[in-house]
């Protein structure tokens, strides 16, 4: 058998095994860093300080809110009590006042025996202050009242009771006989209101009136309440809002003092209402203001400081002891971080002595150089990693190095690695001084600076390229720093046209209207770096005659600092295009003017033949009525007036027919809409005559002016007028349905107000591959047609900002027509001012 000490061998290590309590503890304690055993043990006297003060805090505060028990039981005791005095009280003055009303009923007493009695009762009892006999009609017999009662609360005799609860009351107990209290409400104004009672009056089931006793709340709670009552509380009379009516220790008076921390809170106010009177009236309580025992308490004030002392003392030495720990993980912390940072470093780190002996080398430069630290470490020179074409050179360098003659910036030398190859490194020397200031050696970094070689050849040689690139272009490139004459670069271009200077940069930006020459505005872009934009302008340059179309850009230039980019380019050909172009497209209009009038030709005769014959019609009639002489004045007069009529109905003909096809430039103006349509209907009148085609028209009320040419767009308005009339002429439509609608109505488009124009027929409508195709050029659905009419007339359209679209009608599924519709929009405010304003030089 074993020794029984043998057993402790064979014990679990599992620390939640069944072993003694001591040993698990040891274990534990044990297992801990010492880092983490030193803030446990400071921590520990500081919890058992904080556990001892808890302990006594909650031990005084039960025993006061035992205390605080015991006293609101005796409140609510002493109010009970008081509230029973009251209430007998009041039923002996109730039962006094009653049997002044039996007598009053069975007519054993008159007014003098009422008021004798009535004021004995009064000198009695000092909460009765005033005995009323009121008889049925409401009108008050005698009134009998203590000398304290104010003026305004007396009842006169002979006169009835006044409008109010009093009257109330009063017509209730006539149609209920019983007694009744009644508190009125308190006016803030005014003195408090007194308790009344009134007890009818009854001689069998005849009412006769009321005796009304008003009782003084103030005297009915001072002599109800006993003294030793008064002396430990606050007990006042409150009305049925809580407002207070009667209080002896004064309406301000204070409560106990409230010190919740320490358990002593302050009694609660306790509520009864009096009876037989009811919530009308109600008696409150509360304790006076004490003092929370600070004396009786010095046991507790004693140990609570010295624990709060101690624990101020735990907490010192615990924060002590915390800066001397975290200042040790501070030093450990740092010499990992310097040794993890060493290891992970690129750069390859070299220590010589004074001799140029090598003292370390980190694992960095062993990688770099290939060599291990056992064949580096201790050598002189010539090192290892000396190429040998580089020895003289590099020997001069070591010498500087080793007297100290070092280079801030470090030099740049060859490097060989051991299998042969050969890299560009950088190095830069440092001296090495120990703990007692020494100079002992010098610290050595090198860094492999071939790839950044390579990169800079590569960055210089597309610097180059990027040169020559913009050196060559017909553009003239400018960038200058904003706030500053500087140019901080021109290309050829550039230096051909203005010179090296900044002059001919900044008139760009000025006449492009890009920027303003002012200092105050280049320092306000200085602050406006995120929004800077792009802007884009075309100018006339008088010294070069030539158009350029300036562009500039906002551009942080590679030293800092806020630049503005100019291109200038070179547009005179474009510009002269875009001038011939408009040329072409005028002299395209106008031509397509005298096409439409050409097809119109024969409604024109037509139109004109009716006032011409008119005229002969008249002067024949006139000379055959002067040969037989029987031409009156008046005849005669009448004869004139209708030929010169005709003659200037014919003279209107051709004059509109002149203005359409006068060529003229382009002249955007406000046009009022209404002459427009009129001109262009009485135009295309003529046409739709000759085709039986029936022209109609809808005008909105009151429409604004549209900025317009009015010859521009009667034409557009004449042309699909007539394409209309031939659509429906072409499709053979009965007579029923040869009618053209031309509709004009205000529209907003994209948030732009404006005016639409839509032209509606009655024709076959047009097919999907022709409305796809329909303003193409010289595309047409006419055997003779030239295909340039639709496609002027949306060219048109456009340069007024505004949108043509053709699109069919439908009835269900039967195409009943097609309409033609085109928007303008409104003539902007300071063109309408504008107009205004030459109208009287016109």
């Amino acid at each position: 058998m074993p020794p029984p000490h043998h057993h402790s061998d064979l014990a679990p290590t599992n620390p939640f095994s069944l072993e003694p309590p001591t040993r698990w503890w040891r274990s534990w304690w044990r297992s801990l860093s010492p880092t983490r055993q030193d803030r446990l043990a400071a921590i520990a006297p500081l919890i058992s300080v904080a556990l001892f003060f808890v302990a006594i805090v909650a031990s005084f505060w039960y025993l006061r809110t035992e205390e605080q028990d015991r006293e609101q039981d005796a409140l609510m005791r002493s109010v009970h009590y008081t509230q029973q005095r009251m209430r007998l009280r009041l039923l002996e003055r109730q039962e006094q006042i009653m049997r002044l009303a039996r007598d009053v009923a069975t007519e054993q007493m008159g007014t003098a025996e009422f008021a004798s009695r009535a004021e004995t009762l009064i000198t009695q009892y000092p909460e009765l202050q005033a005995i009323t006999w009121v008889n049925a009609e409401s009108t008050v017999v005698i009134s009998q009242a203590a000398p304290a009662v104010p003026s305004g609360q007396l009842h006169t005799p002979a006169r009835p009771l006044p409008p109010g609860p009093t009257a109330t009351i009063f017509a209730q107990i006539r149609k209920q006989p019983q007694s009744v209290y009644w508190q009125p409400q308190m006016d803030p104004n005014a003195a408090p209101p007194m308790l009344q009672l009134q007890v009818p009056i009854t001689a069998g089931v005849k009412f006769l009136g009321t005796v009304l006793a008003e009782f003084s709340v103030d005297n009915l709670l001072r002599y109800t309440t006993p003294t030793e009552i008064l002396s430990r509380y606050t007990v006042s009379m409150l009305d049925a809002q809580g407002r207070t009516l009667s209080s002896p220790g004064g309406s301000h008076a204070q409560p106990r003092l409230s010190l919740p921390w320490i358990g002593l809170q302050p009694l609660k106010a306790y509520t009864l209402p009096v009876m037989p009177v009811g919530d009308s009236l109600s008696l409150s309580a509360q304790a006076y203001r004490t003092s929370p025992g600070l004396v009786g308490n010095g046991l507790f004030w004693l140990v609570g400081s010295l624990s709060l002392l101690t624990a101020w003392l735990l907490l010192g030495t615990w924060r002590h002891t915390g800066k001397r720990l975290r200042t040790q993980e501070a030093l450990v912390a740092e010499t990992n971080f310097r040794r993890a940072m060493e290891n992970s470093l690129l750069t390859g780190m070299r220590a010589l002595d004074l001799q140029g002996r090598i003292t370390y080398v980190n694992a960095a430069f062993c990688q770099m150089t290939g060599w291990d630290e056992a064949e580096l470490v201790g050598q002189l020179p010539p090192y290892p990693y000396w190429p040998k074409a580089e020895y003289a050179n590099l020997m001069l360098k070591l010498k500087e190095e080793l007297s100290g003659k070092t280079v801030p910036g470090g030099f740049q030398i060859k490097v060989q690695r051991k299998n042969g190859t050969c890299f560009d490194a950088r190095l830069y020397v440092s001296p090495l001084v120990d703990a007692h200031g020494q100079h002992t050696g010098w610290m050595s970094s090198i860094t492999d600076i071939t790839e950044p070689n390579r990169i800079r050849a590569q960055l210089a040689a597309s610097h180059e390229r990027f040169t020559i690139v913009l050196e060559s272009l017909d553009a003239s490139v400018s960038v200058a720093p904003l706030g500053s004459a500087e140019l901080l670069f021109a290309n050829k271009s550039y230096r051909q046209w203005f010179g090296s200077q900044t002059t001919g940069h900044l008139q760009l930006l000025q006449e492009a209207g890009i920027v303003k020459a002012s200092p105050q505005e280049d320092d306000n872009a200085l602050n406006l770096r995120p929004k800077a934009r792009n802007k884009n302008a075309e100018v006339f340059w008088p010294e070069l005659n030539k158009w350029l179309e300036v562009r500039s850009r906002y551009l942080t230039w590679v030293d800092g600092r806020l630049a503005q980019m100019v291109i200038a380019t070179d547009i005179t050909a474009r510009h002269q295009a875009e001038e011939q172009a408009a040329q072409q497209a005028e002299r395209a209009q106008a031509a397509s003017r005298l096409i439409t009038m050409g097809e119109m030709a024969s409604s024109v005769a037509h139109e004109l033949n009716q006032p011409l014959t008119a005229i002969n019609n008249y002067c024949s009639g006139m000379l055959s009525r002067l040969d037989s002489g029987t031409l009156t004045e008046s005849q005669m007069r009448f004869a004139l007036e209708k030929t010169a009529h005709q003659a200037q109905r014919a003279g209107q003909v051709i004059q509109h027919i002149r203005s359409f096809v006068k060529r003229s430039e382009p002249n955007r103006a406000p046009a009022q809409v209404e002459d427009m349509v009129a001109e262009a209907m009485e135009l295309a009148n003529f046409e739709l005559r000759r085709r039986n085609v029936r022209l109609s028209h809808h005008i909105a009320a009151r429409l604004p002016p549209v900025l317009a040419d009015a010859i521009l767009i009667e034409q557009v308005l004449v042309n699909l007028m007539k394409n209309a009339a031939e659509a429906i002429d072409h499709g053979g439509r009965p007579e029923g349905r040869r009618s053209v609608e031309l509709l004009v109505r205000p529209k907003t488009l994209e948030e732009r107000p404006g005016v639409e124009f839509a032209v509606q027929d009655t024709g076959p409508g047009l097919p999907p591959q022709v409305l796809e195709r329909l303003f193409e050029a010289f595309f047409s659905t006419k055997s003779e047609g030239m295909g340039i009419g639709l496609n002027l007339c949306r060219s048109i359209i456009e340069s007024h900002n505004g949108r043509l679209q053709a699109q069919n009608l439908y009835n269900g599924s039967e195409v009943t027509g097609c309409c033609f519709s085109f928007w303008i929009p409104l003539a902007e405010p300071a063109a309408l001012q504008e107009d205004k304003d030459t109208l009287p030089q016109q």
